[in-house]
């Protein structure tokens, strides 16, 4: 038997309340109470998520320095989270630059995607994919290259409330 999925990642962050509030306010998470005791840490679940927990932070003070990962050390480039619809893709994308934390967008073919930051600069993605029906050749060609997403194109497209990752990331 093997890995099925991804079911949390943990973060080393500087300061817990204003990585709390972050991940709450802008991406929905919500605190699971589970913290071990004698740990300054929060654990979190993503608004629509069935996982125990999606997120744990460790905080390790306001002294830490900032992660050099891909600069000069080895280490985890960003962690990627789905999202249903494009309308919930578009809704992310303006909490996130409302909290100056977006960086960038992209269209990776069969993936749209944006790419955001959190208050310690650790990178982070909220993709949609295009669902197993309705992926063609040219979105297949497509993962070859990084293009610019047009998210009011791909609501066109795809329809705003078309569910996404089905038959790929979720059942069918």
């Amino acid at each position: 038997m093997g890995v099925v999925r991804l079911n949390h990642a943990v973060l080393y962050i500087s300061n817990l309340d204003r990585s709390v509030a972050f991940y709450r306010d802008v991406l929905g998470f919500r605190r699971v109470p589970m913290t071990p005791n004698g740990f300054r840490a929060a654990f979190m679940q993503a608004p629509d998520s069935t996982n125990d927990h999606d997120l744990g932070l460790f905080e390790i003070g306001e002294a830490a320095g900032p992660s050099t990962a891909g600069r000069a050390t080895v280490g985890l480039y960003h962690l990627a989270w789905e999202v249903d619809t494009l309308d919930t893709l578009e809704q992310v994308m303006a909490a996130l630059a409302n909290a100056g934390a977006l960086v960038g967008t992209s269209d990776h073919g069969s993936t749209k995607s944006l790419y955001g930051r959190d208050p310690d600069g650790l990178e982070f993605e909220v993709v949609w994919l295009i669902p197993l029906d309705l992926l063609d050749e040219s979105a297949l060609a497509a993962r070859k290259s990084i293009g610019r997403l047009d998210l009011a194109r791909e609501k066109q497209r795809y329809g705003g409330q078309t569910r996404g990752g089905v038959g790929i990331s979720v059942p069918a």
